[in-house]
């Protein structure tokens, strides 16, 4: 029975792809946010903002 030759370069990169797919798995659950909770915070930044604009006594000079 031969043994299996392995190509220590590619063994190299695989290790190196798994090592960079579970870090940015990680860093996914971490600091990931859906798509849905981005635009709720937009249109919520965009109604704080409109809100706080209508009531300025005075309009800021341009």
């Amino acid at each position: 029975m031969a043994a299996e030759i392995v190509n220590l370069r590619r063994a190299r990169k695989d290790r190196t792809r798994t090592e960079r797919q579970s870090k940015a798995a990680e860093n996914r659950r971490v600091f990931g946010r859906t798509k849905t909770e981005k635009d709720k915070a937009a249109a919520e930044r965009g109604q704080a903002e409109r809100l706080i604009e209508g009531h300025r006594r005075e309009r800021p000079a341009d």
